[in-house]
């Protein structure tokens, strides 16, 4: 299976774009001056999204996948995306989206779906399962992987998850909360920009 091209293309193409994806979207925010503007609130949405599909991630990581989680998977998703648009319909009242962040929120919201398409693809049997169709049971179960991805590469991933992903993410929390101590949402600052399309 390590040695199947989706598989490779999903651990050193798709993962590593979505991660820089995620780290560009964090520049974005900290030269929009977030904290002044939508505050913290719009962090807390942000980690709720990291959650949404982190969890997601891990299982793909660390377990078998099988029809319980694709089906996992797949409603992670479309709840990001429920989340997405939370988030960019609140942002656009208190700033501006530029731009450049919509074009990498596109990429945030398409990657996941390709990770997505990838590993149905190889687990065709257990995500037709989930519909009653083909030859394969629907597993439920939580197991590990019967082969776990190299020590080496999960090592890697999870460091740069968490020092370019998750601590980046939290201190905006902290920036939006330190500015405004007593709200999460800079009121003064909300003023009805429109719509700004991703």
């Amino acid at each position: 299976m390590l040695n199947d091209p989706a598989v490779l293309i999903l651990m050193y193409f798709i993962l590593p774009i979505w991660l820089l994806a995620g780290f560009a979207d964090w520049l974005c925010h900290r030269a929009a001056h977030i904290e002044t503007t939508t505050g913290a609130k719009e962090s807390m949405l942000h980690l709720l999204m990291f959650a949404e599909l982190g969890l997601p991630l891990l299982a793909a990581i660390f377990l078998q996948v099988n029809a319980g989680i694709i089906a996992f998977m797949i409603v992670a998703f479309f709840i990001h995306e429920a989340t997405a648009l939370w988030d960019v319909s609140y942002a656009v009242t208190a700033r501006e989206v530029t731009p450049i962040e919509q074009h990498v929120h596109s990429f945030l919201e398409m990657i996941p779906l390709m990770a997505i398409l990838f590993v149905i693809s190889l687990h065709w049997g257990q995500f037709q399962s989930l519909f009653g169709f083909g030859p394969e049971k629907a597993s439920f179960s939580l197991k590990w992987k019967e082969e776990p991805l190299p020590a080496s590469y999960v090592f890697s991933i999870m460091t740069v998850i968490l020092l370019f992903e998750l601590i980046p993410f939290i201190e905006e929390l902290f920036r939006g909360l330190r500015a405004s101590p007593a709200a999460l949402v800079p009121g003064k600052n909300l003023r009805g920009l429109g719509s700004v399309r991703k």
